[in-house]
This record gives structure tokens, sequence and C-alpha cells, in this order.
């Protein structure tokens, strides 16, 4: 037939207990993320990288697990931060290190 074992015997498992109304199209259900940041500690998260432009995600993220008792992964972190534009390209980054290392070995 072209469909998995499983899902046939899913199928017509379904049709003995409830009939044909078991066989018609239903929504999927919606799938939770378990791991989601809530909206308010989002803004939280946005809000201390703005006020703290210099640290990096991972230090972000320790900061704030520290300051306000949610644990939030540097991974995390760098995909919010990298969703609003607030990461630097690494290009960009690498750049300003070697210029930096440059103007120190000078003075």
């Amino acid at each position: 037939m072209g469909i998995p074992r499983r899902t046939f015997y899913r199928w017509y498992d379904g049709y003995l207990e409830a009939g044909p109304e078991a066989l018609e199209d239903r929504p999927s259900a919606l799938s939770r993320v378990c791991s989601r940041i809530p909206a308010h500690i989002h803004d939280q998260i946005i809000v201390l990288a703005l006020e703290q432009s210099g640290l990096s995600p991972r230090e972000l993220g320790v900061r704030f697990t520290d300051e306000k008792s949610h644990l939030v992964s540097k991974a995390k972190v760098y995909r919010l931060l990298r969703a609003h534009n607030l990461i630097a390209s690494t290009a960009y980054v690498m750049i300003k290190r070697l210029i930096v290392s440059m103007l120190r070995r000078r003075g």
C-alpha cells in the first residue's frame, strides 16, 4: 500500500475502537516547546544586553542567571541577540581584536 506498517495498524486500531470517524482528518496537536523563553524574560535579556554591550552571550547568560535567578543558556542568549541584530559578525570581532593588538604593540 505504500504506508508504514505501524501507521496502518494505528489507523486500523482506531477504526476498530471508534469506527469510520476515527479515520477522518484531524488537526495535528500544537507542539509545545518546553525551553521557550517567556516574553518578559526575553525582554529582560535584551535590556541587559543593551546595558552591558561588552559582555559575551556566555557572560550575559551567567549575569542574568545570577541577577534574576532564571537559568538561561549561552546558546539561547546568542540566538536571541542574533535575532535582534545585537551580535557583531565574527569578521568584525576578529578585525577589532587585530587592531587592538596592533595598537597595544605600538604604545
